[in-house]
């Protein structure tokens, strides 16, 4: 039995990880260590609890005490780190919360599995493992070609990349100075079922759905990598399993689109399946609107090394992703209800407020 702590595992994509890892890999142990936030849904992994092979623990990565205890109670063999304050309009409302997570955390875990790893007999010290789960974010922004590679220089534009470049040069660190072999990926744009509502995709299947205006920020030509949530998550498993520890891999759909075009593409899944709604056809619910502070105009991954070194392709391409995305919201308005029930309900987030003007003007 291998036993692998990942952190976040109730989140988007560590729920997903979790769910493919108990189908797929009878041999693995999962300790689901998540602080349950709002993004931290139990219900993405529902089916799983009963899981023998699964314990799941609420807490933060930032309780040292916490994160060592389940070191020594446990003794993971890998750690697979996906927990993270990841939402850019957040980090722009409040960006301390994303510097104690994101940076501190990720310190406190590096500490604790470092401390683990060092007192392991030699053969279970080589065949550790710490895989860190970043974003394409931190590279910046790209212009009209081009793209990221795993030697681009980071250049992160928002409070939330600047989090997530700072806990990468961290785990970096930790391989090159200690020794821990640490093993981090850079993922595009992840979608799929069971996201949270606050992110493009979901957030514009809800909306047209109900009738609500569509926002698109600025023209709505700013591009994204797009990748299949199940597709990175095998990705993530390939990654732990062989690649080499103080490498770093980018992971990519393969799927540029603008924020525009995607937007209309759902919008016409929508009408297509749901044809009776009476505030169709849900294109005229667009609107475009400010755009965001730092809004980085383009990214797009070169996966070429994943793909060449470990022989990872994508499953799925944007089209059937999309149309398998659209139709799982569209079915399980329960699960939307539930995860929407807290603070969040589909407000715009990452506004900036205008500077007030002095007395003297």
């Amino acid at each position: 039995m291998r036993t692998i702590l990942i952190t976040g595992g109730a989140g988007f994509i560590g729920g997903c990880l979790v769910r493919q890892l108990l189908a797929e890999e009878p041999r693995v142990r999962i300790i689901n260590l998540d602080k349950l936030t709002y993004a931290g849904n139990l219900d993405s992994i529902r089916s799983e609890l009963k899981n023998p092979r699964q314990t799941l623990v609420q807490g933060d990565i930032g309780d040292g005490e916490l994160v060592g205890e389940l070191f020594r109670d446990f003794r993971p063999t890998a750690v697979m780190h996906l927990a993270a304050e990841s939402h850019v309009d957040r980090s722009i409302d409040g960006p301390a919360a994303f510097v104690t997570t994101n940076v501190l955390g990720t310190f406190t875990l590096l500490e604790a599995a470092r401390k683990h790893w060092s007192e392991l007999p030699e053969k279970k010290r080589q065949a550790f493992r710490f895989l860190h789960i970043s974003t394409d974010e931190v590279y910046g922004s790209l212009g009209p070609t081009g793209a990221f590679q795993e030697t681009t220089a980071y250049a992160p534009n928002s409070p939330y990349s600047a989090s997530k470049a700072s806990s990468d040069h961290f785990v970096r660190a930790y391989h090159h100075t200690y020794g821990l072999p640490t093993l981090i990926t850079n993922c595009s744009n992840n979608y799929g079922p069971y996201q949270f509502p606050e992110k493009l995709i979901p957030l514009m299947i809800l909306n047209a759905v109900e009738g609500k205006p569509l926002p698109v920020y600025g023209d709505g030509m700013n591009v994204r990598d797009w990748l299949f949530v199940e597709d990175h998550c095998r990705a993530l498993r390939l990654v732990l399993e062989r690649g080499v520890p103080g490498e770093v891999y980018n992971i990519g759909g393969n799927c540029e689109r603008p924020n525009l075009e995607i937007v209309r593409t759902i919008c016409r899944l929508v009408d297509q399946w749901l044809p009776d709604l009476k505030h169709g056809p849900c294109e005229s619910l667009i609107q475009f609107v400010k755009d965001r502070p730092g809004h980085d105009r383009r990214y797009a991954i070169d996966c070429s090394k994943l793909q060449r070194e470990l022989g990872w392709r994508p499953t799925q391409d944007f089209e059937s992703g999309l149309e398998r995305t659209v139709q799982w919201y569209l079915e399980n308005s329960e699960w939307v209800e539930r995860v929407t029930s807290g603070k969040y309900r589909r407000e715009r987030l990452g506004l900036v407020a205008a500077p007030a003007k002095s007395r003297a003007a």
